[in-house]
């Protein structure tokens, strides 16, 4: 069995294991990682040997760091990214370059039809009929989009949104309420097989899941670092913010919202951000909550976002699609259905 889990911001660390009834055998750890004193990955390598297929990855990192001592200096991994390969490897999971991965940049939708076209892409992924896809969004008017358990009225001031031309919608993953607005937000959803997370926690796979958005960010200029459970920011503030959902088939939708050049007095008269929201955040203003793209790149919206997906296409290649009329004709009925209409946007009044 093989397992690949690379640090985000870190290095990989790799696992070939094989299974004797039920147990770990001829556990192998390797990787670009830095380790001292040699010998130590022999031990390793022997901690792990002997432990049960079925040892959580906590069981996993204890047996590691029972046997480093105080000498052992590991730069790039740690015993816990060694506990995470050893899941993948158990569970079969895959790696990037294991999918052909397809893009989609299409022209500007209105929000209520994007929310269904989360959810189709993701379910046509989950069935095999899409390659796994990352899409970027165009967004046709001023959106806020509430998380899936929020509450309606207290999260957006309705008559704010109504002052400034904004469409509520509300998605099918969790998180945060965003605001977003056409030329000055640049969101996108990756559609991903669930082996591509198998042996991460919920946790872990956000950061797993953009490790390669905040090296691009880092390539712009940007000390950009993930911090958990779903934020990617800068010393400068907050740049994004992701959310997840699982869904039946087997597939996993993760989707993110970063700030290019928001407009923070709109978004205070449309979300109710109280004082203790913002204070937990670590700072005093809504300017300083969220981070504009522009101010810390200087580039168009446009360079961003093809920087961006360039990064992506190095890492793991992409091949360049579009929309079918059968794919948007079933986003367009769930819009009718589900996303459209005041039955779902107030599920949680």
């Amino acid at each position: 069995m093989h397992g690949e889990y690379k640090v985000p911001g870190g290095k990989l660390v790799v696992v070939d294991v094989e299974v004797v009834d039920g147990v770990l055998r001829d556990v192998r750890v390797s990787g670009d990682f830095f380790l001292e004193p040699d010998d130590a990955l022999e031990r390793i390598d022997a901690a792990l040997t002997g432990a049960s297929a079925d040892a959580t990855a906590a069981q996993l990192s204890a047996r590691v760091e029972s046997v480093l001592g105080d000498g052992v200096v590991m730069l790039g991994f740690s015993a816990d990214a060694v506990a995470v390969a050893v899941r993948r490897a158990l569970a079969g999971a895959t790696s990037w370059t294991d999918h052909e991965w397809h893009f989609l940049h299409e022209g500007p939708q209105e929000p209520a039809l994007q929310m269904a076209l989360d959810e189709v892409l993701a379910e046509q992924v989950g069935a095999g009929e899409r390659p796994p896809t990352l899409r970027v969004w165009e967004w046709a008017s001023n959106a806020v989009i509430i998380g899936s358990f929020q509450s309606l009225r207290n999260e957006v001031d309705l008559d704010g949104a109504a002052a400034h031309d904004v469409t509520v919608v509300r998605r099918i993953s969790g998180g945060g309420a965003m605001f977003v607005e056409p030329g000055n937000t640049i969101t996108y959803s990756l559609y991903v097989p669930e082996s591509l997370v198998s042996g991460l926690s919920f946790v872990d796979s956000y950061a797993f899941l953009d490790e390669w958005v905040v090296a691009a960010l880092r390539e712009l200029g940007i000390e950009a670092t993930y911090q958990p459970i779903n934020d990617i920011t800068s010393p400068a503030g907050k740049i994004a913010g992701a959310a997840q959902k699982r869904l039946a088939g087997g597939v996993v939708l993760h989707h993110v919202t970063m700030a290019y050049d928001i407009d923070a007095g709109k978004m205070l008269e449309v979300l109710r951000i109280g004082r203790e929201k913002l204070s937990d955040k670590g700072t005093k203003s809504a300017n300083k909550r969220v981070d504009p793209l522009r101010s810390q790149t200087g580039l168009p919206r446009a360079e961003v976002i093809e920087r961006m997906v360039s990064t992506f296409r190095s890492r793991y290649g992409l091949v360049d699609d579009s929309l079918d009329d059968k794919t948007l004709r079933l986003a367009e009925d769930l819009v009718a259905s589900k996303f459209g209409t005041d039955e779902w946007l107030a599920r949680v009044p």
